[in-house]
């Protein structure tokens, strides 16, 4: 006799895995982000300025929160650059860690990390010349001490044109990282040694200009780099990028006129959408169903051009080149703007870390002054972050046995939080799903050490209290789904 799954999706009527309290995840490496209190003019004033190592050239980028340090990418187009870490508790006040360089690291437009037994790596685009580049990893295991370690060319580099042929971003899950290179597409590279990478795959289409890549469980979004052209893609099998029905899509304004975005980002459920050319702005879908993407808001700005956009909440942050945007998305069909932010030189960058953003410019710059730390809110973000996206979704059968789980947050996540406690995944038989985490700005994914088993229920839990945003904020409300590699959810006899 079967016993079938609660819609709830409750655990099963056997002796249960004891998991660790959601709480109970490791001490951080770092102090964690920002906890401290600012008056009201103090805000949109920059408090200070991060610099990189010897041989910075005024080229930043996005920063990164990284298990209670704040990482700072430093790297021209042409190469030559590389990482520092920082305390980032007092944001005006940071206290430099460790730091690294590498003649070959180039401009990255993502922080990708992962882990190789006990080594942590990150992923950066890789620059060697015009005709050779591609992905380079540092070791970060210890961030007092990172090094350059390991490189992967790829075929069809070409350089110095900046966008068509040259790595732009990485995404790292499980034991694959993507590497989004402009016209050559998605690059799909086996990284589970990342001493010694190896090209798996690559997929392009002609008229896709690639410039960033997200994977959430099974659900992967390859979005342009100064186009419209949008595809969401089923990556059940890690290596295998096959298009969703109906998840291909040109992004349109509220006139339904096609919109070229510099960059995007997923943000939650939404995917996030920095218009560029004919102004600046956010323009706004919902990716809840992946098969029918739907538009859900924009807000033009004339004088502006779109480069990178984050969402933290209820607020997105876009550079614009010539300044940097706050924007209200709390009714997101009607974003408003809530700030102007400025810092000499071109402003693609401004990254939310708690309630300070760090505005970086990637040319222009006044000398040490590339990546500025300007208070946004009075006081410390309170509010903890909240699962609005998840793959597999609830109730889903024939899942492959080769999937992957993945959280899509409503702001970042810090990674030293996610661990079996805080992010649990067992069988319908209450047996544990030993796997790996990595975590990537807002996304949180999970990846089996084994094939999950066929014909088999899961459950997934993300309980109350566990999985931090960057500022140390716990999840306030938990989450349960399950899902079905077969045709039911059902525990089997």
């Amino acid at each position: 006799m079967l016993l079938f799954l609660l819609a709830a999706c409750e655990p099963p009527p056997v002796d249960f895995y004891a998991y660790p309290e959601p709480g109970d995840w490791p001490a951080l490496a770092g102090p964690g982000g920002p906890r401290v209190s600012y008056t009201e003019a103090d805000l949109y004033q920059p408090c200070t300025y991060l610099t990189g190592g010897e041989g910075d050239v005024d080229h930043h980028n996005l920063v990164v929160m990284h298990d209670g340090y704040l990482l700072l990418p430093w790297a021209p187009e042409d190469g030559g650059g590389g990482i520092t870490f920082f305390e980032f508790d007092d944001p005006c006040d940071p206290v430099r860690v460790g730091e690294a360089w590498s003649d070959t690291m180039r401009e990255s437009h993502s922080m990708a990390f992962g882990r190789a037994g006990d080594r942590e790596y990150l992923a950066v685009d890789y620059h060697v010349s015009g005709d050779e580049g591609g992905v380079g990893f540092f070791d970060v295991t210890d961030p007092a001490a990172p090094a350059f370690v390991s490189a992967i060319s790829l075929p069809d580099y070409d350089y110095p044109d900046a966008y068509f042929r040259v790595v732009l971003s990485t995404f790292w899950q499980g034991d694959y990282l993507y590497a989004s290179a402009g016209l050559n597409g998605v690059f799909v590279i086996d990284v589970s040694d990342p001493l010694s990478p190896e090209l798996v795959a690559q997929y392009s289409r002609v008229g896709h200009l690639l410039g960033s890549f997200h994977a959430v469980g099974n659900l992967a979004m390859a979005s342009s780099a100064g186009l419209a052209l949008t595809v969401l893609y089923d990556i059940s099998d890690p290596a295998v990028l096959d298009p969703i029905p109906g998840g291909e899509f040109e992004v349109e304004d509220r006139d339904g006129e096609y919109v070229p975005y510099y960059f995007a980002n997923l943000g939650g459920e939404y995917g996030l959408f920095a218009r560029k050319d004919e102004g600046g702005g956010p323009v706004i879908y919902d990716l809840s169903d992946p098969g029918a993407p739907r538009w859900v808001g924009d807000l033009p700005n004339d004088d502006g051009d779109g480069g990178y956009i984050f969402r933290q909440h209820d607020r997105l942050f876009e550079g614009e080149s010539n300044f940097g945007s706050i924007y209200d998305i709390s009714d997101p069909a009607a974003p408003s703007l809530v700030q102007r932010v400025a810092l000499q030189g071109d402003l693609d960058t401004v990254t939310p870390v708690g309630n300070v953003a760090v505005l970086s410019v990637d040319e222009k710059a006044e000398p040490g002054q590339s990546s500025a730390v300007l208070p946004w809110d009075t006081a410390p973000d309170g509010l903890g972050p909240s699962v609005m996206l998840h793959s597999p979704a609830g109730g889903e059968t024939w899942v492959a046995t080769t999937g992957r789980i993945g959280l899509s947050f409503d702001e970042m996540i810090e990674s030293g939080s996610v661990f079996e406690g805080s992010f649990r995944v067992w069988n319908a038989l209450g047996e544990p799903v030993p796997g790996r985490f990595n975590t990537q700005e807002s996304i949180v994914n999970f990846t089996p050490d084994e094939p999950l088993e066929a014909d088999m229920s899961y459950i997934v839990e993300v309980p109350a209290g566990g999985i931090t945003d960057v500022s140390g904020n716990p999840t306030e409300q938990g989450l349960r789904f399950c899902f079905s590699t077969g045709a039911a959810l059902e525990v089997p006899e």
